[in-house]
């Protein structure tokens, strides 16, 4: 289990979604994602712990794929594996938000493989440069993210 110090906060939640986008460092993406699946919510870079007892939350780890964002899934997926979330969360996967474009050099490849060997599912998702110049839109557009959507049973927010 990663130190104290490392592990992402815990937060009760009332709320219902059908997937909780859980952001492992600040300018994740996590903001992103929920804005573009229909019933889903931004975690705000904390577990969502399920208020009622025998609810299951489920949860995609959110991660730029520089240096900083997959050393904080690495040690998300850490937490989660240790066991000490207990039985409400169920991680589904890891979505990777390129924070750049272009391909990934070798050693940050590299890294991505090994993070991703501590979670179910990794989703590589494309860069949009259009959405550095305009509101978020038109997911269906893009192979990654409509995989991913079909994968966890989301429909897209972005009709």
């Amino acid at each position: 289990m990663p130190d104290r110090a490392d592990r992402l906060p815990q937060r009760t939640t009332p709320y219902a979604a059908s997937v909780w986008w859980l952001g492992v460092a600040g300018g994740s993406g996590e903001s992103t994602m929920a804005a573009l699946a229909q019933g889903s919510r931004p975690a705000e870079h904390a577990w969502p712990a399920p208020e009622t007892p025998g609810t299951l939350n489920r949860v995609v780890l959110v991660a730029r794929t520089n240096f900083a964002g997959l050393t904080a899934a690495q040690r998300a997926a850490t937490e989660w594996a240790s066991g000490v979330l207990g039985a409400g969360i169920q991680l589904e996967g890891l979505a990777l938000i390129p924070d750049m474009p272009g391909r990934l050099p070798k050693e940050l490849r590299d890294l991505a493989q090994v993070v991703s060997g501590g979670v179910p599912r990794t989703w590589s998702l494309p860069w949009v440069d259009s959405w550095r110049f305009a509101p978020v839109n038109h997911v269906d557009q893009h192979r990654g993210f409509a995989a991913m959507f079909k994968d966890l049973h989301l429909t897209s927010a972005t009709h």
